[in-house]
């Protein structure tokens, strides 16, 4: 049975080609039943026409059988196989009409059986699922649901913690630390009750004896060493002691400009 039937008043008609503008829906109601017509590529169409004839069903059974387990969500979010591309057509004899017999050009179709209600894309994304299934692209998973909800996923284990200290190898720490700090103090200068006001007092804040003349590295190093323990920021500091340490090295810079 023809789509549309060519003018008969040409004795000689050529093979003409049929482009419908939008995918068509025949709506031959049988049965409840409508007669889709889902165009699509040949390669296409030849491929859910074999699968149909190797599980003896045709291919609205192929179509229905996918709609019925996946849900409808899960179909549209396929990709669409598409239409044909503009050079991908079948030529068909018309058997009926007052063309009857001559020759017609048209895009390659599947005529697919079913209840009304599916757009055309939806019914070839429902293919294209058979097809993948069929060649064992995709796969169906049965899941009990509620076995599924009720068997929750052990929490992770908890982080271990790392082992304290000995407490005899803490002790000995802090004894060591104890008698540090009780050298510090004891080879620390005693803060001058007036200040550092001569050469000589200079020198004996910062560990010289009263005759040397250190040259400036020399100060300078004596100075840093002796500024990171008196250094109010350290745990051995002394706001005094690094305030006389500050105004030695400046009297000693300033005799020896």
């Amino acid at each position: 049975m023809s789509d549309a039937a060519p003018n008969s008043g040409h004795p000689d008609l050529p093979v003409q080609e049929m482009e419908p503008s939008e995918p068509r829906i025949e709506a031959k109601t049988s049965h409840h039943k409508h007669s889709y017509t889902v165009t699509c590529s040949s390669v296409f169409r030849d491929a859910v026409d074999a699968m149909a004839v190797s599980r003896k069903v045709n291919v609205g059974d192929l179509a229905r059988s996918v709609m019925l387990v996946v849900p409808s969500e899960t179909i549209e979010a396929q990709a669409d196989p598409g239409e044909p591309p503009p050079g991908d057509r079948e030529t068909i004899i018309l058997k009926s009409g007052p063309a009857e017999g001559r020759p017609w050009r048209r895009k390659p179709r599947l005529q697919v059986r079913m209840t009304p209600g599916f757009s055309i894309p939806f019914i070839r994304k429902a293919l294209a699922l058979a097809l993948s299934m069929g060649r064992g692209e995709l796969a169906i998973r049965v899941d009990d649901g509620k076995e599924v909800a009720k068997v929750a996923p052990p929490p992770p284990p908890a982080p271990e913690l790392p082992p304290g200290p000995d407490p005899a190898e803490l002790a000995r720490h802090i004894e060591e630390v104890e008698r540090l700090r009780a050298v510090i103090n004891t080879l620390s200068f005693d803060p001058l009750p007036q200040g550092v006001q001569t050469r000589e007092e200079a020198l004996h804040i910062l560990g010289f004896p009263p005759s040397a003349r250190p040259d400036e590295r020399l100060l300078r190093a004596k100075f840093r060493m002796l500024a990171t323990i008196h250094h109010p920021d350290s745990s051995h500091g002394s706001h005094q002691r690094m305030s006389q340490l500050n105004a030695a090295i400046d009297l000693l810079r300033r005799g020896a400009a």
